[in-house]
């Protein structure tokens, strides 16, 4: 987390603030790669007032990806964008070597920044968490750390953040957890740590305790309104961000369940903007779950949100 003077908006300095959109992948029903669809949409994204993107993370189902397919994808984006800086492309790989070279790949492409998980194919411990980041530091970008125990089962605490930061490996954090204490006790451990909202549903609490940026998933479906909410949220315009919060909140909410990648992708193709299947393992929404999808991303078409 930063100190209270810093500017929770994208520069070419800092180019992991700001909101940062984890991209969906267009796929044909074939399961193959659109990238025409994919360079669209990244510069539709741009256009509607997000700073910038993140291919190849979860959202982007970088583990279903050859490494040929991963690396266009990064060429794609930064393309698209018109300016690398603002493509900050996931790096996890089971290896610290991999991890690095696909961060050597963005630096040749031209990206700002790189967004990259802990060790994630057993449960690493501090030591080997440290000797990773060091690893994937040497390809010379700046380097975001995510820190998601959910689903990798380690845990990036504030104190291991800190030691991580005061060592030069990393520069930010992307936040999953949902604990907003976290804000308070990185503040006091490593105050130039720039703290990025990493869950959509948890965007107003994390803006109120100094959080610089988003690395987003619902702007994928609906920018504008996102843009919007995330800059009155960092202004501390309550007024403003409140009710706009209550009313995307039922779709932000999909952003933290296993179904995440299915159901942005859905609410994608439900407004228009293509976001085609997902490749196995994961499956079509079940029918519920779609109905529920389309019922939240319809209500928030109904209410002016775009």
């Amino acid at each position: 987390m930063t100190t209270t003077s810093a500017t929770p908006t994208w520069s070419a300095e800092r180019p992991w603030r700001g909101i940062m959109v984890a991209t969906a992948l267009p796929l044909r029903e074939d399961l193959s790669v659109d990238y025409d669809a994919y360079a669209a949409h990244v510069r539709r994204l741009i256009d509607n007032g997000c700073d910038g993107v993140v291919p190849n993370g979860s959202l982007g189902e970088y583990q279903t990806l050859t490494d040929e397919e991963r690396a266009r994808v990064v060429r794609t984006a930064v393309e698209a964008a018109g300016d690398g800086a603002r493509v900050m492309p996931g790096v996890a790989a089971y290896g610290s070597a991999a991890a690095c070279r696909w961060a050597e790949q963005a630096a040749e492409a031209g990206c700002g920044s790189v967004l990259l998980l802990p060790p994630n194919a057993y449960r690493a411990d501090e030591s080997a968490v440290q000797a990773h980041y060091a690893e994937v530091a040497r390809a010379g970008l700046p380097i975001v750390a995510y820190n998601n125990p959910i689903d990798t089962k380690v845990d990036l605490t504030p104190d291991l953040l800190a030691h991580l930061h005061g060592e030069g490996r990393i520069v930010a954090v992307k936040e999953f957890t949902g604990d907003v204490r976290r804000a308070y006790q990185l503040a006091e451990l490593a105050p130039e740590l720039d703290l990025l909202i990493g869950a959509d549903d948890v965007l107003v609490e994390l803006a109120l305790a100094g959080a610089v940026g988003w690395i987003a998933g619902y702007p994928n479906a609906f920018p504008a309104a996102c843009a919007e909410l995330y800059h009155a949220a960092v202004a501390h315009d309550l007024h403003t961000a409140l009710p706009l919060y209550k009313s995307l909140h039922p779709l932000l909410r999909w952003d933290s369940r296993t179904e995440f990648v299915q159901a942005i992708k859905y609410s994608m193709d439900i407004v228009g903007r293509h976001g085609g299947p997902t490749r196995p393992p994961r499956l079509p929404l079940p029918a519920g779950i779609a109905a529920e999808v389309r019922a939240t991303t319809e209500k928030a078409v109904a209410a002016g949100h775009h």
